[in-house]
């Protein structure tokens, strides 16, 4: 027996001991997370293994030279495509194509905004632009796209199944997004819109994220220490949502969100060259388009959903703005109306009080090695895998502070790698993100293309005698990223093309959301709420305490995230002429919101998700909706129940977008997702608070 095995064996053993209680020793997987990382053996100097074990990138030139390569890969793999003689179906040719350049594409991404180094960062840049190129060229090559249509009129050549069908669909979707199907002059069109869209967004969030300048004489004296002072101007940077100071809550939104002409002449434009583009493609709206193959379906399956739960929650809305209302007569006698400014601050107030610990008190009981020990446990007690720290080669990572896990199955082995880069360092995107390095898929009979993947988070970095130390916000993060993640090593798709997260957004979603959940959850968080130093399980009362103060006011958070999508879905399905854009704003918000519009304001001017997110940012509510049912139907009875854990790996997880989301919902659940189930899922979420 390999020493390797003996070790996943008496992992197990150990897990099997503390399947219900808390850890009451530090694994090795908590050792590592809990130990300061050495700087000492990091260095950006070329050595025996590239980044990733990639042996190209040893330097920054090995971008160059991996760009070489994907050239020549794809000139093979497209002559093969359109030889009448070839001996792979076409969508195994075309998954080649696409994991070929993904391998690098997705890589370069991640590192163009997260290595320290300029230099690497700018290679991986003109990487990606290089790739993008070809991407281009292939979206646009006709002759593949022809070889495609055929397939699909006439069937392959080569024997092929339902899983094949339905890829190569994606792929012919992917064409016609395109607009390859499109007469010439039609695609000169449709590519000029596309580089407008591009420059366009790119400006417009720039805009998001500038800082607004006013004279100081704007302001009372004694706020002017709350916000950045340069000569006679005050330079607000944002909105201060927490702020204790109901008046320096009301300047920063006012301020920060007063409308900007310029930025309002690029929204406009933004969402007018999307719909021309849309409209090019023979779709009526943007939304439609943006919403093909998704679980929603359509934008008017996602406005009836968002409608129908903005018209069952305003009631439980208004009752947290009640007691909002309250809180505000008690603080400050102002009991007038509750303002846009204000529920951030009552809702963390609140949160306190239900808490009834503060921050501080809490964190040594989640360290991040106890986090790590949870989770592997976790996983353990639904899945049969475990965490196993593995030892990183020289020049693999980019930074020193990064960790390597294998996750590891019970019987099948290593099924795919994550690396942490979990700690906050100069220039790093302050953003929580899963980044696919390598996606999953079948080379052959025998043998599987392990997925590898990048969970990026910004938590404390430990010190010489005191670890990370996470507050429960952090947990609840560090718990929804590694949903995505396992959503990425449970995989097990014929094509990488559609393995783990590469499915519809608002499906993609559901994983991860639904482990918010089991964050919040006290049985979970008892197995390893324990003291850092004395090992002391964190008190039963203060962590149902935690886990009721995440429910804090969820009514009104639900109505703002639902006024936001309603928003999203406006802009993109009809434009209004004669109406600006903080017009519409205005009108929804008046609409679906609690809290009416306050004049001479523009928050959408503010609102970056309407470039990323183009008609979807639907999907967090309506993947809550579906791991809300998950939950109660699969784990609430029991969070480790290995049986359901099972069913969830085999129904939904190891699929990713092979099959339509819908169907993977219904397999599951047994039931047809409807709207009116969607909604009542989240109602129950908010009544059960």
């Amino acid at each position: 027996m390999t020493i390797f095995r003996i070790v996943v064996l008496i992992s197990r053993r150990v897990y099997l001991q503390t399947k219900h209680r808390c850890l009451s020793t530090l694994s090795p997987l908590a050792s590592a997370f809990n130990t300061k990382p050495s700087r000492e053996p990091f260095s950006f100097r070329k050595s025996s293994f590239g980044l990733f074990n990639i042996p190209q990138l040893t330097d920054e030139t090995g971008f160059y030279l991996l760009q070489e390569k994907v050239q020549d890969e794809i000139d093979m793999l497209v002559s093969e495509a359109t030889s009448p003689a070839r001996s792979q179906n076409i969508v195994h040719i075309f998954d080649e194509l696409s994991d070929c350049i993904c391998r690098v594409a997705d890589m370069a991404d991640f590192l163009r905004v997260s290595h320290p180094s300029k230099v690497y960062r700018s290679a991986a840049e003109e990487t990606c632009v290089k790739l993008s190129g070809l991407v281009e060229k292939l979206n646009t090559n006709i002759d593949i796209h022809a070889a495609l249509k055929k397939v699909l009129q006439e069937g392959d050549v080569i024997p092929t199944d339902a899983r094949d069908r339905r890829v190569a669909e994606l792929f012919m979707f992917d064409f016609e997004q395109s607009g390859i199907h499109l007469p010439e002059e039609k695609r000169k069109k449709f590519v000029k819109l596309n580089e407008n869209i591009i420059l366009l967004g790119n400006y417009f969030m720039e805009g998001t994220h500038a800082a607004v300048a006013v004279e100081k004489s704007n302001l009372p004296e004694h706020v002017h220490h709350c916000f950045n002072i340069h000569g006679d101007n005050i330079t607000v940077t944002g909105l201060f949502p927490e702020h204790y100071d109901e008046f320096v809550r009301e300047a920063a939104y006012r301020i920060f969100l007063y409308p900007h002409p310029h930025q309002e002449d690029l929204l406009r434009s933004f969402l007018m060259e999307r719909h021309k583009l849309a409209q090019l493609v023979d779709f009526p709206t943007f939304a439609q388009r943006a919403l093909r193959g998704t679980m929603a379906g359509s934008a008017e399956n996602v406005m009836n959903f968002l409608t129908t739960l903005a018209d069952n929650i305003k009631e439980s809305a208004q009752k947290d703005y009640n007691i909002m209302l309250a809180m505000k007569l008690y603080e400050s006698g102002n009991n007038k109306a509750i303002m846009p400014w204000d529920p951030p601050y009552y809702s963390a107030v609140r949160r306190q009080e239900e808490c009834n610990v503060k921050s501080n008190e809490v964190a040594p009981y989640f360290s991040l090695g106890c986090c790590m020990d949870g989770l592997s446990n976790l996983f353990y007690q639904l899945y049969d895998i475990t965490l196993q720290p593995v030892r990183l080669e020289k020049g693999e990572t980019w930074s020193y502070d990064v960790y390597k896990l294998a996750v590891v199955h019970g019987t099948e082995g290593i099924i795919g790698y994550i690396y942490c880069d979990f700690y906050e360092r100069a220039d790093k995107p302050n953003q929580d993100c899963h980044f696919t390095i390598q996606g999953g898929r079948e080379i052959n009979d025998s043998s599987y293309q392990l997925p590898i993947v990048v969970l990026q988070l910004n938590f404390p970095p430990p010190q010489t005698s005191v670890p990370s130390l996470l507050t429960p916000g952090m947990v609840e993060n560090l718990f929804h990223e590694f949903g995505h993640a396992m959503h990425s090593m449970l995989g097990r798709t014929k094509y990488q093309h559609v393995t783990g997260t590469r499915c519809p957004t608002d499906f993609a979603e559901v994983p991860s959301v639904l482990m918010e959940y089991f964050a919040t959850d006290p049985r979970v968080l008892s197995t390893f709420a324990r003291h850092y130093q004395t090992g002391e399980p964190l008190p039963e009362k203060a962590i149902r305490n935690i886990c009721q103060s995440k429910k804090v006011f969820a009514a009104s958070e639900m109505q703002a995230q639902v006024f936001q999508a309603i928003l999203d879905q406006v802009y993109h399905s009809h434009p209004q002429e004669g109406k600006s854009t903080t017009d519409i704003l205005a009108d929804v918000q008046n609409k679906y919101h609690g809290i009416p519009y306050v004049a001479g304001t523009a928050w959408q001017l503010r609102f970056s998700h309407l470039v990323g997110y183009g008609a979807k940012y639907y999907s967090y509510l309506m993947a809550r909706a579906v791991a809300s049912r998950i939950w109660h139907q699969c784990f609430k009875e029991d969070p480790f129940n290995r049986t359901m854990g099972e069913k969830y790996r085999r129904e939904m997880l190891c699929h990713g977008g092979e099959i339509h989301p819908s169907a993977l919902v219904e397999g599951l659940l047994n039931e047809k997702p409807t709207v009116e189930k969607f909604v009542q899922s989240l109602l129950d979420d908010i009544v059960s608070s």
